[in-house]
């Protein structure tokens, strides 16, 4: 009997061995995952989070600056920042870089940067083929090119290295209004001139950050270590400032400055004596508040681009500086106000004693003769004479008695050694006097008529405005309203007073007086129809060191006399023009045509029994729809002209309320929507007839006034004058 042998079945060599290395590989692959989870894992885990997480800053909104009548003066609008990694725009193959796919990636994304940003291609090139891991690439890109950038990278699919953050930027509505005393802002929102200077830390805010994950095409990873810390937005401020007043003030500067020829332009501030607040303060030549660092606009290319760039920097830095308070100048016999308060008020003088001051024409100290600016003399004066005659020799022996100690101690009084305290930047750290000690005879005679030291025209103004406010010295206020913009909370600036100078009834009696210098005196053209007008007229040398500064042309004037609410400094320098160096001749007309539009904006009360017959009383139709503005107007006898829906609200209108303009003429209403400005030129009016004028300035939707009869000889603004539509141009006819 056969034994039945059982088959063992046996796993071929080959396959055990395979087996075996298959085991072996799987068992290093779970060593290695093990390793790189319980041992590098936390290091690798954070290796790939600093590859996805971003760090990115939120920029907080910077405080908007209003004037006084709620008018944004300088906003600030949501825009980006383009940047990018010039690490990460690569094109891999594995784990290698491929260098010349890499180098085409960096070609067409520099291609498409200079495209939609009208950049310079060479200059983007180089950003973009930088080692560093940061470049920035345009700056405060208005939403249309990022639109235009969006579409370019989904289109192209490429995202890796292209950042796009959320900026804000600063904009100036009126371009070039206040531009002295707002100031500009750098690419970073920073403050870097006037107002926004001086108020960045309450403007700026707090930025914000958020900390996140994100994917290739910039997209949330939603993890929950990300970090959102909100942005604290800036607060916004309201100024004492008023645009309409500022508007009025800029426009018969720059007029004056041009028509006089004035080789150093001029400035001009408007003060509320009974609270310091500054409702106008202007600079001439100026500059765009949203272009700070291109060529001036009166300038033409050719002369801009003769000049090396450290005089071009030298010219925007001149632009940039608020001469009002941070250039020192003789105020000439603008400052016969302070030597006659102090007088008065030491009872040294009299107003209208007679025959007390004797005036030949020049005054002779230590073998030096002094001149009048009469050099035939006035003969003997009263202190009211010599005032309106504004003459030299009476004031040089009413400083005589004064004396020297006694000035010092009422300059001082008046604020002439110190800063005013003005909240803003730039304001010259002192004005420029002798040493007491070093004050002789010749020395107080020259500055009892303003020559021969120096004071800002702030200084002058502020010092003025405490005899127009019953002797009390107030501190001039720019700033009048903080808002904190998160909060809804507002801090008031309330108006401060500073000193108690002279008695109100010296005050009183200086008003009466220098009333007298525009009724009879040297302020004649300072006279405004219908209003009482005190004031002082102001001729000085310059720099008697440097003969290249010229004359200095000014007028100070307070309006009305019996209740003042206005005091007005124009200030023209180096006038070189046909009307002469004479404060009378060359800065009081330009007075009275400020005074003219100012005093019935302010609704101040006209002292003329009943306008003239021909004349309507232009009504306030501001905050009211346009439809309901168009049926006041129009009911009232006006002509209306805008483009917006009769819906709308009224935010400005043109001309200002308040003004005296004839029948039919035309008024521009403006809302926040339809805002554009149309700018006319002046036609050349001279020698033509009435009729003539109405045709030529109706083509252009400019209105008029008109004094006398004939033919026109003269024309209020010149000829060629670019003017918003509804301007109102004044001619006068004779034969």
């Amino acid at each position: 009997m056969k034994s039945k042998v059982k088959k063992i079945y046996t796993i071929p060599k080959k396959l055990r061995i395979s087996m075996l290395i298959i085991f072996i590989l799987f068992l290093l692959l779970i060593t290695r995952i093990a390793f790189l989870q319980f041992v590098q894992g936390a290091d690798l885990k954070e290796q790939m989070y600093n590859q996805l997480i971003k760090s990115s800053t939120i920029s907080p909104k910077r405080g908007t600056i209003y004037d006084s009548t709620g008018k944004a003066l300088a906003i600030s609008a949501q825009v980006d920042t383009v940047s990018i990694d010039p690490s990460r725009i690569v094109v891999t193959d594995g784990d290698e870089i491929d260098e010349e796919k890499t180098a085409d990636l960096k070609e067409k994304v520099a291609k498409a940067f200079s495209e939609i940003f009208e950049l310079d291609y060479e200059e983007t090139l180089q950003k973009v083929s930088s080692d560093s891991t940061f470049q920035t690439i345009a700056r405060k890109v208005e939403s249309d090119k990022i639109d235009a950038l969006e579409k370019w990278m989904d289109e192209e699919e490429i995202y890796s290295g292209i950042n796009i953050n959320e900026d804000t930027k600063r904009y100036y509505p009126y371009d070039n209004l206040a531009s002295s005393l707002m100031g500009f802002c750098g690419d970073d929102n920073q403050g870097l001139e006037g107002l926004e200077l001086a108020w960045d830390d309450v403007l700026t805010g707090t930025p914000g950050r958020v900390v996140a994950a994100q994917d290739a095409i910039q997209e949330y990873i939603p993890d929950e270590n990300q970090t959102y810390i909100p942005a604290e937005n800036g607060s916004d401020i309201t100024l004492t400032i008023d645009a309409n007043i500022q508007s009025i003030v800029e426009k018969y500067l720059e007029q004056a400055c041009i028509e006089n020829e004035c080789g150093r332009g001029g400035n001009a501030i408007i003060m509320n004596p009974k609270t310091g607040d500054i409702l106008a303060m202007a600079t001439y030549p100026d500059y765009n508040l949203n272009t700070p660092f291109s060529m001036p606009d009166y300038m033409t290319e050719k002369e801009w681009n003769k000049l090396s760039s450290s005089e071009q920097t030298n010219t925007l830095n001149s632009l940039y500086r608020n001469r009002a308070i941070s250039d020192p100048y003789e105020p000439g016999s603008v400052f016969k106000i302070i030597t006659a308060s102090i007088a008065l008020e030491e009872n040294l003088a009299s107003p209208d004693k007679a025959n007390i001051y004797n005036c030949i024409g020049y005054e002779e100290l230590y073998g030096s003769k002094i001149y009048c600016s009469h050099t035939a003399g006035h003969g003997k004066q009263s202190l009211r004479e010599a005032l309106a005659n504004s003459c030299n020799p009476a004031f040089m022996q009413i400083g005589e008695k004064i004396g020297a100690s006694l000035a010092y101690q009422y300059y001082d009084a008046f604020g002439f050694f110190d800063k005013t305290g003005i909240a803003t930047t730039g304001e010259a750290s002192n004005s420029i006097f002798w040493d007491l000690e070093d004050v002789g005879p010749l020395e107080i005679a020259t500055m009892s008529f303003g020559q021969r030291f120096k004071i800002t025209p702030l200084q002058m103004i502020t010092a003025a405005c405490s005899v127009a406010n019953d002797g009390m010295l107030m501190q001039p206020r720019i700033v009048k309203e903080i808002k904190n913009t998160d909060t809804g909370a507002i801090t008031t600036i309330d108006p401060v007073q500073v000193r108690q100078v002279i008695s109100k009834e010296t005050a009183t009696t200086m008003m009466n007086m220098l009333e007298t210098v525009v009724t009879d005196g040297t302020g004649k053209y300072a006279a405004v129809k219908g209003y009482s007008i005190a004031g002082k007229t102001g001729t000085s040398e310059g720099d008697y060191s440097n003969g290249d500064e010229g004359y200095t042309a000014s007028f100070l004037a307070i309006a009305p006399t019996e209740n003042p609410q206005v005091v007005l400094l124009i200030t023209l320098y180096d006038p070189q023009g046909a009307k002469g160096v004479n404060g009378s001749t060359v800065a009081a007309p330009v007075a009275s045509q400020i005074l003219s539009e100012v005093l019935p904006y302010l609704q101040i009360a006209s002292e003329n029994s009943e306008e003239d017959d021909d004349t309507i009383l232009l009504p306030d139709v501001t905050n009211k729809t346009v439809g309901e503005a168009i049926k006041i107007l129009e009911n009232a006898g006006f002509t209306c002209s805008t483009s917006a829906d009769s819906t709308e609200i009224v935010t400005e209108q043109y001309p200002v309320k308040g003004s005296s303009l004839l029948k039919n003429s035309v008024i521009k209403l403006y809302t926040e929507k339809e805002n554009t400005r149309v700018s006319k030129q002046v036609p050349d009016l001279i020698g033509k007839n009435l009729s003539q004028v109405k045709n030529l300035l109706k083509e252009r939707n400019l209105n008029y006034s008109v004094s006398g009869s004939g033919v026109v000889v003269s024309q209020d603004p010149i000829a060629g004058t670019a003017v918003e539509e509804g301007t109102v141009v004044k001619v006068t006819l004779g034969d």
